[in-house]
């Protein structure tokens, strides 16, 4: 077997550091992402246009089509960045839980508190996921995905606590929690409501959700 020194070892695991090119493209991505999220919070997803946001970043519209594909291909990536913030918070909230229902009640309490902050993003997000040509995309997002599993898991969970039935049915039941902690965003957006009352309505709705697969 060939002897490696250490030194060598180094030499070859040594990470390169980003060009001057790099750390510049870097750096437009992040003004164009900035200013993106500004318009569509104030305009909404149909009123933020790219030559909007290209001012807004101080830039031409050419250098917002050398870092994104289109509109929607800007939103995403916003919505991604959001979305894995969100996912920690959830999983950190999950883990205070004292049993599967104040789990996943934390975990919904997370979602509500860190987007009441920003409600018109959030509300952007709502005309673009139910649109037919940009929804699917924004629904089948990685991140979503891991928010799902998120669910999954704390009901995979309660199954070996001996909380619910091993026939509790996690694929349905975690769509449906899911779907439920989405229909409580139209309150939030349009009628105000508060983080007490949302979590209120996510409580009532994740005890009935799992009702059905409960021990005893």
């Amino acid at each position: 077997m060939k002897h490696i020194s250490p030194i060598q070892a180094a030499g070859e695991t040594t990470v390169k550091m980003p060009t001057r090119r790099a750390l510049a493209k870097q750096q437009t991505r992040a003004k164009v992402l900035a200013a993106a999220r500004r318009l569509f919070s104030e305009h909404g997803y149909e009123g933020a246009t790219i030559r909007d946001i290209a001012a807004a970043a101080g830039m031409s519209t050419g250098a917002v089509f050398a870092n994104f594909t289109d509109k929607s291909d800007l939103f995403r990536d916003i919505m991604a960045q959001d979305m894995a913030q969100l996912a920690v918070a959830m999983r950190e909230s999950a883990a205070r839980g004292r049993g599967v229902e104040d789990a996943l009640l934390k975990m919904f309490a997370a979602g509500y508190a860190f987007y009441k902050s920003q409600l018109p993003l959030a509300r952007a997000a709502f005309s673009v996921s139910w649109s037919t040509q940009d929804g699917p995309a924004l629904r089948g997002a990685p991140k979503v995905q891991e928010i799902l599993e998120l669910i999954a898991e704390q009901l995979a969970l309660a199954i070996e606590r001996g909380e619910l039935r091993q026939e509790a049915e996690i694929k349905l039941r975690t769509h449906m929690l899911f779907d439920a902690y989405l229909s409580n965003y139209p309150q939030a957006i349009f009628e105000g409501w508060s983080l007490e009352a949302l979590q209120g309505r996510a409580r009532d709705q994740i005890r009935i959700i799992l009702a059905g697969a409960r021990r005893g």
